[in-house]
């Protein structure tokens, strides 16, 4: 019989020796979040104070930059611990709590994209009754929804994990999985496994409906409109674009990187695929949409010129 028990903590495996290169790893990866909470902080702030930002495209960004600091506050905390410790263990609570922050801050941001695409849908495709279909109260409404809904279904998945008896508690990531610790377990992990592929249904396959949809129905009609059209919807959702394929290739890396064997890749590339979704969007999102999206980017040129002018 295999013994098995509920552990104390695990051991991410993931890690790689780096002698005193360990202390240059770190400070990269504290300059990447630091860089990461001041450019989502930023754009928060900018899109809170300026009234000619309060629309729903602007709030749907603004729930995408708070979904960035949340994820970022999931992984960087326990990365930099974890980057200077020679011992890379993890005690069972926190790497749950991780888990459901890493789980939840993917299925808001795949929502959060579907809403933004739908947003973009309307005001292309229907601009005489976009004020009416798109109210500040559906706003907050589908936001607060979107949350509430990742937030229920991950704690759904978590407490199946909990209540797993493991037979080992070493993890290979550099961060806590739920994949790898179902992958632990001695018990029974159908009921598991049948909501594991549920809960990935709904997380991907459900956002791209509306995704795809609006895409199609601003594509016909871009082939069919004016110049203006085209340009607009050029003009609006190319960022939008750009963040869904990034967020969505770096979601498949590590789909893959979970599901198959990856000893024959380097453990060097292999922690970069990992961490690719958690530390390239964050940083990928405020520096597309600050530079693409023209209201902000005059509403930052135009209180550069404001700070300039206080300091003469």
């Amino acid at each position: 019989m295999v013994n098995s028990t509920h552990f104390s903590h695990f051991i991410l495996g993931g890690f790689v020796h780096t002698g005193r290169l360990k202390y240059l790893y770190f400070m990269i990866t504290a300059i990447l979040y630091i860089m990461i909470v001041f450019a989502n902080s930023f754009l928060i702030v900018i899109i809170c104070l300026k009234r000619s930002l309060h629309e729903p495209m602007y709030i749907f960004l603004c729930s995408l930059f708070v979904n960035e600091l949340y994820g970022s506050a999931g992984l960087f905390p326990s990365l930099l611990v974890q980057i200077v410790s020679d011992t890379h263990t993890i005690s069972a609570p926190l790497c749950f709590l991780q888990i459901f922050c890493l789980y939840t801050y993917a299925s808001i941001e795949f929502c959060n994209l579907a809403l933004m695409s739908y947003d973009r849908y309307l005001a292309i495709c229907c601009p005489l009754q976009y004020n009416t279909l798109m109210t500040s109260n559906k706003v907050a409404l589908f936001i607060a929804v979107i949350w509430l809904y990742s937030f229920i279904k991950f704690l759904i998945t978590l407490s199946l994990s909990i209540r797993l008896q493991l037979c080992g508690n070493i993890i290979n990531k550099v961060y806590c999985d739920n994949y790898m610790i179902v992958k632990l377990a001695c018990s029974d992990t159908r009921v598991n496994n049948i909501y594991g592929i549920f809960a990935t249904v709904f997380s991907i396959f459900v956002p791209l409906i509306p995704i795809i949809f609006s895409y199609m129905k601003i594509l016909k009609i871009c082939l069919v409109g004016s110049k203006e059209t085209r340009q607009k919807a050029v003009s609006t959702c190319t960022p939008h674009l750009a963040s869904l394929l990034n967020f969505s290739f770096a979601c498949c890396f590590e789909i893959f990187q979970s599901r198959f064997n990856m000893t024959s890749v380097s453990s060097v590339l292999r922690i970069i695929l990992s961490l690719y979704f958690l530390i390239c969007q964050p940083l990928f999102n405020p520096i597309m949409y600050g530079l693409r999206m023209s209201k902000i980017r005059l509403i930052c040129k135009e209180d550069q010129a404001v700070l300039k002018f206080d300091t003469v």
